[in-house]
């Protein structure tokens, strides 16, 4: 799902800005939020086919979004403070999140339905 997320900003922000001549300062938000959002329906309706409530999924679906990116660029920014490339960081940062993003999507995002 990764993959097409980063397919859909990309290509979003592609037609926005370089066919449709949007500033950069709206055409990437639009773009990202556009992708973000397609990608927690994919995941909720293909990866994971849960019951879980729409809202309540959503609203911690931000929240580890959010917290992805006070991580990854806590990670990128202290492997560079210590001198090393911002690319390692950025490496250690992907491995990171996609880890425990995992185990966040299948257990507490998305978890499974409940047997009765």
């Amino acid at each position: 799902m990764g993959g097409v997320a980063f397919l859909v900003d990309f290509g979003l922000l592609f037609v926005l800005h370089d066919l449709v001549h949007i500033d950069l300062v709206i055409a990437t938000p639009v773009a990202f939020f556009t992708s973000f959002a397609l990608t927690f329906v994919m995941q909720r309706a293909i990866t994971f086919q849960t019951g879980a409530g729409w809202g309540s999924s959503a609203v911690k679906y931000t929240a580890l979004v959010i917290f992805n990116a006070f991580a990854t660029t806590a990670v990128v920014t202290g492997i560079d403070a210590l001198g090393w490339p911002w690319a390692v960081g950025k490496g250690i940062a992907v491995a990171s999140t996609t880890v425990w993003n995992y185990f966040g999507y299948r257990y507490w995002i998305f978890p499974p339905a409940r047997s009765e």
